[in-house]
């Protein structure tokens, strides 16, 4: 093994050494997990695309996703921690919400990414205010996903315009995306002490109380209000 005073303990092969994951480095892994979720959902979404612009678009926002993830999985590295073994814990529900969220459609597909997507940034940049610097300008770097987020609502909103009827079954499909998205949250946090730790307080991050978590989600909600409002579907 040898040990290097900027970064961690490594063996001499060049693995990582195993490291029991801690608060940060768990927040680091489900959001690299999620990120990675990302590439391969936008890789399915491109075959969907209904012009080669739309598909290289949409493939294009995936190679984004993947240097996020990159980002990510280097700073889970530096933290001595396998980034396979620190995500292993969240691919399963995520890969449950994806499974219970499978969009038929291309305008489902853009739902997903205006509000499914969109609703997941907003979770980490709300988290990033209780982080420290470094931390936290970089869970903002990873959830800025601006481009994408207007690429979808221009697609959903010319699809209500051409086809009115589309409206109800939209907005049916993006409450069904919030409700699955909230509860995967809850059972990600609720099964992980550190990430419970991590909002309620500890020596990394000043943590959310109560009365500051139930303000969070009610902004979280304003803003995805706001967002269907934008491209004339109901909450």
């Amino acid at each position: 093994m040898t040990v290097s005073s900027d970064g961690p303990a490594t063996p001499s092969d060049g693995t990582t050494t195993p490291v029991t994951a801690g608060p940060r480095t768990q927040l680091l892994a489900i959001l690299a997990c999620a990120e990675l979720s990302a590439v391969e959902r936008l890789a399915e979404d491109a075959t969907a695309a209904p012009s080669l612009a739309d598909k290289v678009a949409v493939l294009s926002f995936a190679r984004v996703q993947l240097d996020h993830y990159q980002l990510l999985a280097d700073q889970i590295v530096a933290d001595g921690v396998d980034p396979i073994v620190a995500m292993e814990p969240f691919s399963g529900p995520l890969a449950e919400f994806h499974a219970h969220t499978t969009p038929r459609t291309w305008e489902e597909r853009m739902i997903k990414i205006y509000v499914g997507d969109a609703l997941a940034a907003d979770l980490y940049t709300e988290l990033s205010s209780v982080l420290p610097a470094p931390l936290a300008e970089l869970i903002r770097t990873v959830a800025d996903d601006s481009d994408q987020r207007e690429f979808a609502r221009a697609r959903v909103v010319a699809a209500v315009d051409a086809e009115p009827q589309l409206s109800g079954r939209l907005a049916l499909w993006a409450r069904r995306l919030v409700g699955e998205a909230l509860s995967q949250a809850q059972r990600i946090v609720s099964d992980n002490d550190h990430l419970a730790e991590l909002l309620t307080g500890t020596e990394e991050s000043t943590g959310l109380d109560l009365a500051a978590t139930a303000e969070m989600f009610t902004r979280l909600i304003q803003r995805h209000n706001e967002r269907m409002a934008k491209v004339g579907l109901r909450p």
